[in-house]
């Protein structure tokens, strides 16, 4: 337990650091970009990025992981054998991207910006062939370097947003000579998408390095038996990404015109208050899944993947208190037009704590090499959110979207739990667990009676309740003595 909440520390370091400094760029774009239309373009076209980068990377990670682990002294042939594989497909992507641009910008409606389509095609490529070295330095016990180089796609990417927004725009200004050469005031959201494929282009040559760790050599009949193990988590991956994106990607054709591009907009500006649930499952994630393989031959391993999901939903209820309780201060990341949207927040974040629950029961058919069962839970909820959408869009507008997610991530959690117990039983804390979700459930409900005519009253009484939670945290599963640092308070006692 203590291996894996350092690895998720560091990892956390870089995701929850580096995408709080990315949720600078949500105030930025709400307030440079010309209307809540652009940014709605701005979160079309990325959940389409989201969900061609877990196609073209086609389960490899995890499969690199499973066959490294079985053994470790071919472990150097399956990382080359993977990132030959990766990378070809990826170069194949990049070309027709790029040769078919014109006609792609079409068929999404961004007929005058076919160059959004090659910049993105090319980003895209790019990130799935980084996937595998990312994943090396996972499986290497690596986390600072891999936390390291993602900061800095980051730092890159929030400068170089920064640089083409404000800076420019001033330079053009008061000195536009400096920049009038290469820099066009009227292409707008345009420079989000020049600073993503720039920043992409400078991680990646970061990553060389370990891209060439091993002596090149590349086993067709391995790579048969990876895809094997793979193929299944492709449509895991495809259907899990698309219940999280594919909301955004219908909303178009469903709310269609510039009053749905606006709502969208406002929709994917508002969800961004919630990524910090995002960010601490996502942290989770790395460090759990090299985590779930190592422990796998330990007779105590069942017991640890219990305490995993237990301290996994207790850190969750923590964050979506913190989040929910101090909503009025985190809505100022985001400009006041787009507060009309702050509804949908709290369902958004109880989606993305059922969508890390159902990753940690994600375990057992991965270690049984059942992964066709998570293949079938994903797409059983991609049916849910296509059909949420389809009834909830039209009527309720974003607020349908919200939900349908919701139900999508609690039904697959539910089922993967109940198959879970069938076929790989883990003796989960429930009482612990029923007991932390109903107090955190009683503190919401409470926040609602908080009305006062001051800001700070109201702040102060909310952290009233947010620290009856602390003290149940602290008196149940988490005293002081036990606590590294905190413990040399007590022992000096």
């Amino acid at each position: 337990m203590k291996t894996l909440a350092k690895d998720t520390a560091i990892y956390g370091i870089s995701s929850i650091l580096g995408k709080f400094l990315n949720w600078l760029l949500v105030p930025l774009y709400t307030y440079m970009l010309a209307s809540s239309a652009e940014y709605g373009v701005v979160t079309n076209l990325y959940s389409w990025t989201a969900l061609l980068l877990v196609i073209l990377t086609y389960g490899m990670e995890t499969g690199y992981f499973r066959f490294a682990n079985k053994n470790r002294e071919n472990a150097p042939q399956v990382y080359t054998t993977t990132l030959i594989s990766v990378g070809f497909t990826s170069l194949v992507f990049a070309l027709l991207c790029v040769i078919f641009a014109s006609e792609i910008a079409i068929m999404l409606g961004y007929a005058n910006y076919p160059e959004f389509i090659s910049m993105l095609g090319v980003v895209v490529a790019i990130d799935a062939f980084a996937s595998i070295p990312f994943a090396y330095l996972r499986f290497a016990n690596r986390p600072i370097k891999f936390a390291a180089i993602k900061f800095l796609y980051i730092a890159l990417n929030i400068i170089f947003n920064v640089f083409f927004l404000v800076v420019c725009p001033w330079l053009m200004v008061t000195a536009p000579g400096l920049v009038s050469w290469f820099y066009n005031p009227n292409y707008g959201v345009g420079y989000v998408f020049v600073s993503n494929i720039l920043s992409t282009v400078i991680q990646t040559a970061a990553l060389l390095p370990f891209v060439f760790v091993a002596t090149f050599s590349f086993d067709l009949h391995l790579l048969k038996k990876i895809l094997r193990y793979s193929l299944p988590l492709l449509i895991l991956g495809v259907a899990g990404i698309m219940n999280q994106t594919l909301d955004k990607i219908l909303f178009p054709f469903l709310r269609p015109g510039v009053l749905g591009a606006s709502e969208l907009g406002i929709y994917g500006a508002t969800s961004k208050i919630a990524l910090i649930m995002l960010m601490f499952t996502q942290a989770f994630r790395y460090a759990y899944e090299p985590f779930i393989f190592a422990q796998n031959k330990d007779k105590n391993s069942l017991k640890a993947y219990a305490d995993a999901m237990k301290f996994f939903i207790i850190f969750s209820l923590l964050i979506f208190l913190g989040m929910v309780l101090y909503l009025d201060v985190f809505k100022f990341i985001i400009q006041r037009d787009y507060w009309v949207g702050l509804n949908v927040v709290p369902i958004v974040l109880v989606s993305f704590i059922f969508q890390g629950i159902f990753f940690n029961l994600s375990l057992w058919y991965k270690l049984t090499d059942k992964t066709m069962y998570g293949a079938w839970f994903a797409l059983l909820g991609t049916v849910i959110i296509v059909v949420g959408n389809i009834v909830l869009v039209p009527l309720f507008s974003y607020t349908g979207s919200a939900w349908a997610a919701f139900a999508c991530y609690f039904t697959v959690m539910l089922v993967s739990y109940y198959f879970g117990q069938k076929h790989m039983p883990i003796q989960y804390d429930m009482k612990t667990i029923g007991l932390y979700t109903a107090v955190a459930a009683v503190l919401y409900i409470l926040s609602f009676f908080i009305h006062t005519y001051s800001n700070v009253v109201n702040v102060f009484l909310k952290s009233l309740l947010m620290l009856v939670f602390l003290i149940l945290l602290v008196k149940r599963d988490f005293p002081l003595q036990n606590i590294p640092y905190f413990n040399r308070i007590f022992n000096k006692k």
